[in-house]
């Protein structure tokens, strides 16, 4: 079994009372869910592309937020990780331990960037 590095159950008024649980290794961030029928979802940290922290109102009373995680992975796409306490610290551990992956599986991040112009194929320089 991979070290757990952190983990955590979605909470509801700030307790966990729920059946989805996350959880993150050195290399993958795991997000099971289900009471009887359980489903168990991974994806590896140096696929996530992009991480966003929310914190409703409702949400800062009851001490806990949400980290929206987009990654390149066909199975779980763009996620949240709902209700977590400490939710900025995890942010921030989930994005430091996402840079040590991509430098360890030399991954390169790119940015791709669309134009409202189209180019010519050949590259003439020409513009239509």
């Amino acid at each position: 079994m991979a070290n757990i590095l952190w983990h955590d159950r979605k909470r509801h008024f700030g307790l966990p009372i729920s059946f989805t649980k996350y959880s993150m290794s050195e290399d993958r961030l795991f997000v099971e869910t289900g009471l009887l029928n359980l489903s168990q979802d991974e994806v590896r940290l140096y696929r996530i592309l992009d991480l966003q922290l929310k914190r409703s109102l409702g949400q800062r009373i009851f001490g806990v937020g949400s980290i929206i995680v987009s990654s390149s992975d066909k199975s779980l796409g763009t996620f949240e990780i709902r209700n977590i306490k400490n939710s900025a610290n995890v942010k921030e551990m989930l994005s430091v331990q996402v840079e040590q992956q991509r430098r360890a599986n030399r991954v390169v991040g790119r940015e791709f960037m669309s134009s409202d112009q189209d180019l010519d194929d050949d590259f003439d320089g020409d513009m239509q």
